[in-house]
């Protein structure tokens, strides 16, 4: 199979950006969409096509759909043309012989490109810090039935654990809004009792510290959901929503009754 790649070359996060055209041939339609872009900087090297060398430069790990750094926009879509799918598990058998193929890095103010189809997405990390953790001691493996949790609250909480934190929705939404991504996270621990404890404070200082970030707003029009390469359901965000507003009357109301004390 032949492809035309029009991909975003980038030397840096101050250098300004510019799309530019690479031809590629013979390539297996079982071949994955990152090992094409491997081919490609094989090529760059070997034949010397752009000097001096550059080959482009791309986000990669696992390449088994667990980590999610192979993060990409292609064709106008996060992850690529398939649903619930991260770009490592696209093969090129779902393109077109002779196809034009635009590839481009996430495009948000919190993700800053770092050369070519890399982006930090460090902003994760600090909304992380900022509360995506328990403090309650686990210790060795516990009973099954020393803590008693439905089944029902038990796979919600698996579902919202599943989010790997590659950003998709952030690509796909048009105010780079974070809250599928925080919302999957405060869902986790607001959906098991290991996470009460910290269940108020958590999700203030979650959702303060995106905000800080610059992520752009949440206008329910669900492109998170539907570009999510695991699948995360928009029902988390009205969960983080709900505990967000509870977190803030429980505030406002120590604050009361303490001014009458």
């Amino acid at each position: 199979m032949n492809f035309t790649l029009k991909i975003w070359r980038q030397e840096n996060s101050k250098a300004k950006g510019r799309f530019k055209t690479y031809k590629i041939e013979n390539i297996s339609p079982d071949c994955s969409f990152l090992e094409m872009l491997d081919i490609l900087n094989e090529k760059l090297i070997h034949d010397k096509i752009e000097l001096p060398v550059d080959p482009v430069a791309f986000d990669h790990d696992c390449r088994e759909g667990i980590c999610g750094m192979c993060s990409l926009y292609i064709n106008g879509h996060p992850h690529g043309p398939e649903q619930g799918t991260t770009v490592c598990q696209v093969h090129m058998r779902k393109f077109q012989d002779g196809d034009t193929i635009v590839i481009e890095p996430w495009r948000a103010k919190a993700f800053p490109i770092i050369k070519d189809l890399m982006v930090d997405r460090s902003a994760f990390d600090k909304i992380i810090q900022e509360g995506g953790y328990i403090s309650a001691s686990t210790g060795g493996v516990p009973d099954a039935n020393s803590i008693l949790v439905s089944k029902e609250y038990a796979d919600m909480a698996m579902d919202a654990a599943a989010c790997i934190g590659c950003g998709a929705c952030v690509a796909a939404c048009k105010n780079a809004s974070a809250m599928l991504f925080v919302a999957a996270k405060v869902s986790q621990f607001a959906l098991l009792p290991q996470g009460h404890p910290e269940a108020k404070r958590r999700v203030q200082a979650m959702v303060s510290k995106m905000d800080e970030l610059g992520f752009g707003s949440c206008t329910n029009t669900y492109a998170c959901e539907a570009e999510c390469p695991k699948n995360i359901s928009v029902e988390h965000i009205a969960r983080m929503n709900r505990e967000f507003l509870k977190s803030k009357l429980t505030h406002a109301e120590k604050k009361r009754i303490g001014g009458f004390g």
